[in-house]
C-alpha cells in the first residue's frame, strides 16, 4: 500500500464556521490572516495544533481556527498551555493574549513561562488598552494616558514586553504590527521553529477604544523613516533611502548616525549572548527613534518539558516497588 499524498493546506483549513466577531476595523482580523497564512505555509496539522487563550478580544481567536483550543481564564493561558505541552509534547501549542492579560494578572505566569522556556509560541496582541472592558488604561499604555479609569491621564509608567521577557530569560523575542502582513507570518514562522518558549509582540490597532495608537510609525507616508526593521547580520539601518543608521556608545545608549559616520552602525545578532543591545532597542524611546520589529532575540536552551519527561523516564527505569515498600520509604513514624 503507498500512501496517500495529501494536498496543501491553504488559509482556508484553519477557518473555522463560527463568525468572526470582533469590531469592524479591529487589528485582530489581520492578525487572524496573517497566522491563518503563516500556518498554511508550514503545513500545520488542525489536529496536532492547540491554540489557548486568557480573556480579552485577542482571546476569541481559538474559536476562530480550526485546531484544538481552550478558552481559558483571565492570565493563566501560559499555566494551562504549559500543562498542554508536558502533559503531550508533540503537540503543537500557542498562546494567544493581550497586553491587558498577560501584562497585569497574567505577569507572573508569562515570566515564569519565559524562564521555564516551555515549548509555547505566544502571541501578545497589544493595543495598549483594555479593548474589552471599555477602554481603561493597561500596563503597556504611555504614561499620561487619559482613559475613562485614568481621566486625567495615567501617572504609571508602562511596561516593554520585550524588555520584561528578556530579563526574564526569554530565549525567542520579536514584535511585528497588525497592518505588516508579509512580515507578520514570517515572524510567526520563524517563531514556530523555536524549540523553547517563542514570544512575538504585535502592536494591534484598537480603534474604538485606541485608534491611531501606531499611526505615527505604521502609515505608510512615515513608515520608512519610523521604522527599523531588524535583519540578523545586517547593519541596524533605516529611513527610505537606508540613510540612517543605529550605533551603541560604550553604556549601550542608542544613537542615531548619518553620513560619513553610516559605517558605525550596529550590525545586529540575534543570537548574541549579550543581551544589552537587545534591551537598549526594547527601551528605545519612540519620540526620538525608529520603532524596531523582526527578532529581538534568538537563543538556543533546552525546553522545559523536555526534562519533565526526561525524569518521568529516568523514574520508571528505576526497580518497582510495591504499595508497602513505597509508602515505608524514607522516614517514618507511629502516632500512639
Amino acid at each position: 500500500m503507498t500512501d496517500v499524498q495529501r494536498p496543501p493546506l491553504s488559509k482556508k483549513d484553519y477557518k473555522t464556521d463560527q463568525d468572526v466577531r470582533w469590531c469592524p476595523g479591529c487589528g485582530d482580523y489581520a492578525i487572524l490572516n496573517a497566522v491563518q497564512g503563516a500556518f498554511a505555509k508550514l503545513g500545520k496539522l488542525p489536529h496536532e495544533t492547540v491554540i489557548v487563550s486568557g480573556i480579552g478580544c485577542s482571546s476569541r481567536f481559538p474559536y476562530y481556527m480550526e485546531t484544538f483550543g481552550f478558552h481559558t481564564i483571565h492570565g493563566r493561558a501560559p499555566a494551562i498551555a504549559t500543562g498542554v505541552k508536558v502533559g503531550n509534547p508533540a503537540l503543537d501549542v500557542w498562546v494567544v493574549t493581550g497586553d491587558g492579560d498577560a501584562m497585569s494578572i497574567g505577569g507572573n505566569h508569562f515570566i515564569h513561562a519565559m524562564r521555564r522556556n516551555v515549548g509555547l509560541k505566544i502571541l501578545m496582541f497589544n493595543n495598549r488598552i483594555y479593548g474589552l472592558t471599555k477602554g481603561q488604561y493597561s500596563p503597556t499604555s504611555e504614561q499620561g494616558k487619559v482613559t475613562k479609569s485614568s481621566p486625567l491621564g495615567s501617572v504609571d509608567y508602562p511596561f516593554s514586553p520585550i524588555a520584561l521577557a528578556l530579563g526574564a530569560g526569554g530565549t525567542f523575542l520579536a514584535r511585528s504590527v497588525d497592518v505588516f502582513g508579509a512580515h507578520l507570518e514570517d515572524v510567526v514562522c520563524r517563531a514556530s521553529a523555536h524549540t523553547g518558549t517563542a514570544m512575538v509582540e504585535i502592536y494591534q490597532n484598537c480603534n474604538i477604544f485606541n485608534d491611531g495608537a501606531y499611526r505615527s510609525f505604521t502609515d505608510k507616508e512615515v513608515r520608512d523613516e519610523r521604522i527599523l526593521y531588524l535583519e540578523h547580520g545586517k547593519p541596524l539601518l533605516f529611513g527610505a533611502n537606508k540613510d540612517k543608521g543605529i550605533r551603541f556608545d560604550g553604556n549601550f545608549e542608542p544613537q542615531i548616525v548619518t553620513g560619513g559616520e553610516l559605517g558605525s552602525a550596529f550590525v545586529w545578532d540575534e543570537t548574541a549572548a549579550n543581551a544589552a543591545p537587545a534591551m537598549a532597542l526594547a527601551t528605545m524611546s519612540e519620540a526620538d527613534f525608529p520603532v524596531p520589529v523582526g527578532v529581538f532575540r534568538r537563543r538556543e536552551k533546552p525546553a522545559f518539558e523536555a526534562g519533565v519527561r526526561g525524569q518521568i523516564a529516568a523514574a520508571r527505569q528505576q526497580k518497582k516497588q510495591s504499595l508497602h515498600d513505597l509508602l515505608h520509604a524514607g522516614e517514618i513514624w507511629e502516632v500512639r
